[in-house]
């Protein structure tokens, strides 16, 4: 550092988690600051924590401006003992509790069995909270709260006794280090004295931190994550440091945001309990999962555990198979966005408060901190799956119908109903089977007696152009004989016990052993024994199941649970995991995974190693084919090697709606392949509800209809009814042809948005917030979701219901089916007419979507002809793109094996196309139709590339269809689309189709204001007036001012030709008119008040 280094010195009077301001800059020399160092040491040292620093603490602004290269360095230190004896603490004087609020608490026993004279042990503050007792029920038997609930009684005070920064922080060539130390044990056995934090810099909007102990390679997660060489050049951020209680915060510098700031509380890092609280910019956060819950997710002192675990039954807020410690906080005052990312595998508890604030208890591993400056939804995830892995490029053929059922019972029953959906014309291109298929329930084999004509029917589903996918459970029967079972254990690829023993678990095969997918022997083992098998089965993907990994019949092992766990038998803290034990349903703690450790560190990784180990053995099985790869269980970075499904739903309308935010989180968890089991996995559904579920399945990313083989109230003595759809009424057959037929004819667009995902990190579902940052309203919204940045969809998600509550952000928007225009100035809430066998679509203003026409397979449908739907911006303006390559190679990117290109309308009545690769060889690419919505005239003529063309006029929704199916486009070359409206007088200016009341161009829009509500949740009046409140709620007031702005609702005398408004001499006509007619009322007004 510079030895004349100019410091910001802040002063902190209020409680350290309030945003503070510099009040004072000098230049302090090296001598100066040495001296003012060694004072406040001694102050700090000498003084206690209930004294002058409880309110008064001195930060470090450092504001990095180097740009040098980085090299690995080893920090020297001088360390007293490495963990403190769990001792008593020093006395000090009684902590000052008044000045802390109740929404800002921090727990200070969260082990939940507290009480006032524990409390005030550990030198905290006790203020009793009457808990209702509805909330003590939210519960678990360790105190957390799991469905909401109170303010801690136990709290910790300000300036609580914790670590300290020893000296200044270093600057290193990737951002600084620093050391922390404590002299005081906190209330956990077996603390750390002595700390390091090394703040790296990566890039100018990620910034990353680690917390670790020096003297001890403690467990820390191995996925990939970038190494950068260099320093960020333009940070967009500032790092400032609390001296005592030290504390770490980012400071966004355009809008001086603080994004996370740890000085809140005290840090605390003991062998098996870490802790640390940091402030948070709203209560507006997204993400730790995995759990059931709404997407927004509440804060009122909920506690999310990660743990991935298969429970008795999903349970809403209770850990569930994926481990994923991110969450994503948006900041309404200005639309921006922020991440942050712990990287830690260990068991956790997060608490999210109202103040609003976060605290991380985990009870292993290091802190491992990313934080992400957005700012905007999608630059959060772009730079969170930067770190964690781009998604996978999924095969075309994923993005079909995929069918499944436990309970077929034969290769004979699979076929037919394969059989009966093609008969039926329902497009399928994916069948599964479920572990029935094996003999004795024993993976990479198959029944030769139920299934003895499989190989038969895999050919049968190949020569239609479908593809065929099986189960595969981690464990392995342990029996002589079984090739998987002998050749595992002469290469030693199974978790062993303490004694170096294969670890014998149950599961469905009986006793089982688990394989170490963390060792290269081991996927190259299961590489070997997937291709034996495949030889004879030749299976498309993987469905990797019970890999959280789940050993449902033995708590721990089979022989004699765990005996001799120390030291994981008496952890000091407990997270609120299902049935309150680590090891129930899964593995001994001390088990040992080779040379990678302990599961106790392992345990929520375990699913992620086995997807990559798929993945690394389709890649080798298929060749230069793309594998496909479905799991149950997940961990950052499992969107990098596979997709996920939801897990054992319900077949119940709650468990129907849950599904949305469950793929919406998995949209931002990196994971875009998700989709939950259509109509419901466990207990039998019925028509309407798996009629429904079938159309919002439809826009699952990953679209599979699967249910169990046992049903209550008899369980394994009755079986679940059938739920394919061929199974249900012919009505129920139509709409389920109708919807997966629209969704097929969407995958060109779906296709793009995969690709876009896997180039960039973006999100493919997606909820209405990440569009509309800005609008507040829409933070919550979870009952609807878009597809990329255009596409609405709006399922039905009440029993009975024949309508639905759509809410429709700011702007244009078309229906799908027939472009009935929707025009709005604020996001308002409409009633939708929605009968049984339609799904709401709606199309945003100013995009365009590459679709196909359908067939019943993917294989078919790509031979089809483009089409495009054209979505005009009230400028006439809209824009999209198509990405294409053969569907299945896995190096068509890499290689340039593909074409891309960009569509654009402009105002002038064009559409013209933009090539700008050009590498796909396969069948060519032929565009049948273009579909405008929005052309407010019926044009003169229509022409493709100066050639005059067939079309069609819907003057009353404003639709040109324009047929080039007898000379399609090429589109591997640029076109040009261009129509010529009449010159006619601008006394005649063409009315937008808005709907403002019934229409019966719009059946399925009617009575949008008898239903409407605006951004407050008011119903609105058909008359624009107020209502009783006095609020202005005058929908059709705003409808006709967004109308007006867009030259779309002008008088008839006024109607014409719509060009840029600002020059449209009818409008000019028509604003003088106005203007007069205003003046003369005024007039009027005043000569009334004179003769008054």
């Amino acid at each position: 550092m510079d030895p004349d280094v100019e410091y910001k010195v802040k002063l902190v009077t209020e409680e350290v988690h309030k945003q503070d301001f510099p009040i004072s800059i000098c230049r302090i020399s090296p001598k100066g600051l040495l001296l003012i160092i060694g004072i406040s040491l001694i102050l700090i040292l000498a003084v206690p924590y209930s004294g002058i620093f409880s309110n008064k603490t001195h930060k470090h602004d450092i504001i990095s401006n180097d740009n040098d290269k980085v090299h690995d360095k080893t920090f020297d230190h001088v360390m007293g003992l490495a963990k403190f004896k769990h001792t008593e603490r020093t006395k000090t004087s009684a902590p000052k509790c008044d000045e802390t609020k109740e929404d800002d608490r921090l727990d200070c026993y969260p082990e939940g069995n507290g009480d006032k004279t524990k409390c005030i042990q550990r030198g905290c503050c006790w203020q009793e909270v009457h808990v209702p007792s509805k909330q003590k029920k939210n519960r678990n038997r360790f105190g957390k709260n799991i469905k909401g609930g109170s303010p801690p009684s136990c709290f910790y005070p300000s300036g609580y006794p914790a670590y300290q920064m020893i000296g200044k922080p270093e600057e290193t060539d990737l951002g600084y280090k620093v050391v922390l130390r404590r002299s005081v044990a906190s209330p956990y056995p077996l603390d750390i004295a002595e700390l390091k934090m090394n703040v790296y810099m990566e890039t100018d909007n990620r910034v990353h931190f680690k917390i670790f102990d020096p003297a001890d390679d403690r467990y820390e997660v191995p996925i990939d994550t970038p190494k950068p060489t260099d320093k960020a050049s333009d940070p967009a951020y500032r790092i400032e440091f609390t001296r005592s209680p030290f504390g770490i915060a980012v400071v966004r510098k355009h809008d001086e945001l603080t994004l996370f700031n740890t000085s809140i509380g005290p840090l605390i890092f003991s062998d098996q309990f870490i802790q640390i609280s940091s402030s948070m910019v709203s209560n507006f956060t997204y993400g730790l999962g995995e759990h059931r819950s709404s997407l927004l997710l509440p804060s009122d002192w909920r506690t999310y555990t990660i743990w991935t675990q298969e429970p008795d039954g999903v349970r809403e807020n209770q850990n569930l198979y994926g481990a994923h410690p991110f969450y994503l906080n948006m900041e309404p005052k200005t639309g921006n966005a922020h991440g942050v990312f712990l990287l830690n595998s260990n068991a956790m508890d997060v608490v999210l408060q109202p103040s609003p604030a976060i605290t991380y208890r985990t009870i292993g591993g290091i802190l491992d901190f990313y934080v992400f400056l957005g700012p905007t939804p999608s630059d959060v995830i772009a730079q969170y799956t930067e770190v964690i892995g781009r998604p996978i490029m999924p095969p075309y053929w994923g993005l079909g119908f995929h069918l499944c059922r436990w309970g077929y019972m034969s290769a004979n029953n699979t076929w037919d109903m394969v059989k009966r959906m093609r008969a039926a014309g329902i497009p399928q291109d994916v069948q599964w089977n479920d572990i029935e298929y094996a003999t004795d329930n024993k993976i990479f084999t198959y029944n030769n007696s139920t299934f003895s004509n499989l190989p038969e029917f895999v050919e049968d589903l190949h020569s239609h152009g479908q593809h065929y996918i099986q189960i595969v459970d981690p464990g392995i029967h342990n029996e002589t004989g079984y090739s998987p079972y002998d050749t595992g254990l002469e290469k030693e690829v199974f978790i062993t016990d303490r004694d170096g023993e294969p670890l014998v678990g149950a599961v469905w095969p009986g006793t089982t052993v688990f394989p170490d997918f963390f060792d290269d022997t081991t996927i190259d083992w299961w590489k070997e024994s997937a291709g034996a098998y495949h030889k004879d089965i030749p299976f498309d993907g993987m469905w990797i199941d019970m890999n959280e990994p789940s050993n449902v019949w033995a708590n721990g092992s089979v022989d004699d649970g765990c005996p001799n766990e120390e030291p994981y038998d008496k952890l000091p803290y407990m997270p609120g995991v299902y049935g309150n034990s680590l090891i129930q349903t899964s593995f001994c703690l001390s088990a040992n995974h080779h040379n990678h450790g302990k599961h106790f560190n392992l345990h929520s990784l375990y699913g992620l190693s086995m997807t990559k180990a798929s993945n690394h053995a389709l890649k080798a099985i298929r060749e230069n084919q793309r594998p496909f790869v479905i799991t149950r269980s997940s961990f950052p970075s499992n969107g990098a090697y596979g997709g996920k499904w939801l897990g054992d739903n319900y077949s119940t309308w709650p468990d129907m709606y849950f599904s949305i935010p469950g793929i919406l989180a998995f949209s931002m968890f990196g994971i875009p392949m998700v989709g939950a089991d259509i109509c419901g996995f466990n207990s039998n559904t019925n028509e309407a509800l798996c009629q429904r579920w079938t159309q919002l399945g439809a826009f699952y990313p990953f679209s599979r209809n699967h249910n169990s083989w046992s049903c209550p109230p008899k369980g394994i003595d009755s079986p679940c009814r059938p739920q394919d759809p061929t199974a249900f009424s012919k009505a129920m057959q139509k709409s389920s042809r109708k919807v997966l037929l629209t969704r097929y004819s969407l995958l060109p667009y779906l296709y793009t948005l995969f690709y876009r995902a896997h180039v960039n990190g973006t999100t493919v579902a997606r909820p209405l917030f990440f569009e509309f940052a800005n609008d507040e309203t829409t933070y919550a919204i979870d009952r609807q979701f878009l597809w990329g940045p255009a596409l609405l969809i709006s399922p039905v998600l009440t029993k009975r219901a024949t309508k639905v509550q759509a809410a429709f952000p700011k702007g244009v928007w078309y229906d799908f089916y027939n472009g009935t225009r929707f025009s709005f100035t604020s996001t308002t809430e409409v009633t939708l007419q929605a009968p049984l066998d339609h799904l709401n679509l709606h199309v945003r203003a100013g995009y365009i979507l590459p679709m196909q026409k359908p067939n019943i397979t993917t294989t078919t449908s790509r031979l089809n002809q483009f089409e495009l739907l054209v979505a005009l911006a009230p400028d006439g303006s809209a824009c999209g793109e198509l990405f294409w390559d053969d569907g299945d190679s896995i190096d068509s990117i890499d290689k340039g094996k593909y074409t891309y290109m960009t569509f654009e309308a402009i105002s002038s009545n064009t559409i013209k196309s933009a090539v700008t690769k050009k590498g796909f060889s396969g069948p060519k690419m032929l565009l049948g139709s273009v579909t405008v919505f929005g052309v407010l005239s019926k044009p003169q003529d229509v022409k493709v590339n100066n050639e005059p063309a067939e079309y069609t006029y819907d003057a009353s929704n404003k639709v040109l269809r324009i047929n080039c199916s007898t000379k399609p486009i090429h589109l591997e070359i640029p076109f040009l689309v261009k129509w010529t409206l009449p010159e006619v007088s601008t006394k005649e200016q063409p009315q937008a189709n808005d709907v403002s009341g019934k229409s019966k161009s719009a059946p399925l829009g009617q009575d949008i204001n008898r239903h409407a509500k605006n951004k407050h949740g008011e119903k609105t009046n058909d008359k624009g007036k107020r209502n009783k409140v006095g609020k202005e709620t005058g929908n059709t007031a705003d409808i006709n001012k967004i109308r007006e702005e867009d030259g779309s609702r002008l008088p008839k005398k006024e109607q014409g030709v719509k060009h840029k408004l600002s020059d449209s001499p009818g409008k000019q006509e028509f604003k003088k008119k106005m203007i007069k007619k205003m003046k003369d009322k005024k007039l009027k007004s005043g000569l009334q008040k004179d003769k008054l």
